[in-house]
């Protein structure tokens, strides 16, 4: 007995037992808590998709359906993803007007960004689609502003203009002016494809290619960019400039025209 109780007054007893204890807190913690957190995530997801369904059943519902299937005034939006719905609610596209005319146009939007979080997290929830964004994926660091320019005349150009002014399409359509719009609303409208756009995933233009393209788009309409050829009559292409040829062109030709008949004659009565 005096052997064991020795051993126990050893000095380095109280060390191996506040080693265990610390030992035992670690495992504890470690298994314990990455549970909670997951579990309140989880807990906050939930709470966020439950809002957003209440938001979808006020100002959606009636035209896409109760559970987002669709009908016969709005497409279904399973599998459409966060991105165009933080698109189209972002830009006022949606909800839309009442009377609808060939496309839906841009308008001040109805719903704050935690409104427009919350929808775009119940339409995610009902099928895999493109997400939202970060302003790494759009932003202009580290972005090629020449290879944008190439990317945009060869895909963009043909309806948007050479400078994003935007045109004329078919029927009543047209691809709206990109002067001034968010740069995250420009690369989820590549992601997407709305109304008239095709879409351009990853696999056709990459992240890399698309934040060239909002670079370039940036740069051209900037305020302190300079046109090197000078006025660029609205920078709207061969429309301005024939209008301007027309106009001017035209006008100084027939102003020359009368110049001469009058002074051809004056001579003859001379």
């Amino acid at each position: 007995m005096k052997k064991l109780s020795a051993r126990r007054r050893h000095p380095l007893a109280a060390v191996v037992v506040l080693l265990f204890a610390l030992a035992a807190t670690g495992g504890l913690y470690a298994a314990f808590a990455p549970a909670s957190k997951a579990q309140a995530d989880t807990t906050a997801q939930s709470l966020t998709i439950e809002e957003g369904k209440k938001l979808y059943s006020v100002g959606c519902a009636s035209c896409h359906g109760t559970g987002g299937q669709g009908s016969s005034d709005g497409p279904s939006l399973v599998g459409v993803g966060a991105a165009a719905v933080d698109f189209q609610v972002g830009t006022g596209r949606m909800p839309a007007a009442t009377s609808q005319g060939a496309q839906v146009p841009s308008k001040k939007n109805i719903y704050t960004q935690a409104q427009i979080d919350q929808l775009a997290a119940y339409i995610a929830s009902l099928g895999a689609g493109p997400e939202v964004p970060t302003k790494a994926q759009y932003g202009p660091e580290g972005a090629d502003i020449a290879k944008g320019g190439d990317l945009f005349r060869t895909n963009c150009a043909q309806c948007h203009n050479f400078t994003g002014k935007g045109g004329a399409l078919t029927k009543g359509k047209f691809a709206p002016n990109l002067e001034g719009v968010d740069p995250k609303h420009i690369y989820e409208a590549m992601q997407t494809g709305p109304q008239n756009m095709p879409s351009f995933p990853d696999t056709t233009l990459s992240e890399k290619n698309k934040k060239d393209i909002i670079a370039y788009l940036d740069a051209v309409n900037s305020s302190d960019t300079e046109n090197p050829g000078g006025l660029s009559l609205g920078g709207l292409g061969p429309v301005s400039e024939g209008l301007f040829a027309w106009i001017f062109g035209l006008g100084a030709l027939v102003a020359v025209a009368v110049w001469v008949a009058a002074r051809t004659a004056k001579a003859k009565r001379s």
